[in-house]
C-alpha cells in the first residue's frame, strides 16, 4: 500500500481545532497503534493486514506529523499527544484498550501508563489500558543516543537545519537507524520522505524535537510508570538501533521488575518495517497471555 492509498482509507478528526488523520479498521478487541518521529501511522502497513484480522485498529497520525496538521505556532509535546490519543478514543467510545507503540510514541505510551495508574489509585473514570508491547524508543533519556541531525533540530540553528533539510539529506540520515541487512529501499525511503514533507511537515520538526528535553524533565513520572504499573508490558528490540537498541535493552532489565523482553537479531530501529513477523509473533504470544490470564 502507497501512502496515498493508506491516507485515502482514513478519516479525520478535531483535536484543539485542527484536523488529525487517523485509521479506524478491522474487528475484535481496540488495539492502539502509536507511530515515531518523524514518521507516521503509515509505519505500521507492514504489520497492519495481520493485525486488523484479530484487532480493531485505531492509529492517528500525531499532530505535526503525516497527513495531520502541522502548525507553524504550536507547542508540541508528549503530553498533549497522549489527551490527542485518549479524545480520539472518547470520540470512538473506547474505554479499554491494547496499546503497541514505537519510537516517538513509547513515551506517549509512558504518558499513557502514568495517566492510567493515577486513575487506577483515584478510582477515576477514563480510558483503560489493559496492555502494552513497546518497540524501539527512549525510554530512559540517560540510554537515548540521538543522531547527529537531531541534536542540530534541538539547537538554536535547529529552525535553520530543518527548513535545509530535502529528500536526499533525509534518506542519508534515516537509513543510518536501520539494521544493517536491513536496509530500507530507495522506494521506501521515498515514502517516508512523502510523509515528513507533506504540509511542509519539515518546517515543524525543530518543533517537535522539543520530545528529547520534555523526556528528561518528565523522567521521574516516566520511568516511574514503568516500574509500578500493574498493566502488562513487553519490550520488542532490534538491537542493532544505534539510537535505543541493545544498551536501551540492557538499562530496561536494570530498572524495570520482572522484565518481558524479547530481542529481534540483527534488526535496528524500525522493527516493524525491518522484521514485520517477528513483531507480529511476539505482539500475538503476548495479547494471548494477557488475555488468558483476565487482562
Amino acid at each position: 500500500m502507497t501512502p496515498d492509498e493508506w491516507r485515502e482509507q482514513g478519516r479525520t478528526f478535531q483535536h484543539r481545532g485542527h484536523p488529525i488523520f487517523y485509521r479506524d479498521d478491522g474487528r475484535g478487541d481496540a488495539l492502539l497503534l502509536i507511530h515515531g518521529f518523524p514518521t507516521a501511522s503509515y509505519d505500521w502497513c507492514k504489520v497492519w493486514d495481520r493485525l486488523r484480522a484479530r484487532h480493531r485498529l485505531i492509529a492517528p497520525d500525531m499532530i505535526g506529523f503525516g497527513f495531520s496538521a502541522k502548525p507553524p505556532d504550536y507547542e508540541y509535546t508528549i503530553v498533549d499527544q497522549a489527551t490527542l490519543h485518549e479524545t480520539l478514543l472518547g470520540e470512538l467510545g473506547i474505554e479499554r484498550v491494547h496499546v503497541l507503540a514505537h519510537d516517538y510514541g513509547v513515551s506517549v505510551a509512558q504518558e499513557l501508563l502514568a495517566r492510567d495508574l493515577e486513575r487506577t489509585r483515584a478510582g477515576a473514570l477514563g480510558v483503560r489500558l489493559r496492555s502494552v508491547c513497546l518497540l524501539n524508543g527512549g525510554l530512559f533519556p540517560e540510554t537515548h543516543r540521538a543522531q547527529p541531525v537531531q541534536e542540530l533540530l534541538a539547537g538554536p540553528m535547529g529552525k535553520q537545519v530543518a527548513r535545509m533539510m530535502n529528500a536526499e539529506s533525509f534518506a542519508q540520515g534515516f537509513a543510518t537507524v536501520f539494521g544493517p541487512r536491513t536496509q530500507p529501499s530507495a522506494a521506501e525511503l521515498h515514502d517516508f520522505w512523502k510523509l515528513l514533507e507533506f504540509n511542509d511537515g519539515p518546517g515543524v520538526t525543530h518543533l517537535l524535537i522539543g520530545y528529547m528535553a520534555e523526556r528528561r524533565q518528565q523522567r521521574e513520572r516516566w520511568v516511574g510508570a514503568l516500574q509500578t504499573t500493574t498493566v502488562p508490558l513487553r519490550l520488542v528490540n532490534g538491537p542493532e538501533d544505534p539510537v535505543s537498541g541493545g544498551h536501551m535493552v540492557a538499562r530496561y532489565r536494570e530498572l524495570v521488575p520482572n522484565p518481558d523482553v524479547v530481542v529481534l537479531d540483527g534488526i535496528g530501529h524500525y522493527p516493524q518495517v525491518e522484521a514485520p513477523d517477528g513483531v507480529l509473533d511476539a505482539w500475538f504470544a503476548f495479547v494471548e497471555r494477557v488475555v488468558a490470564a483476565g487482562g
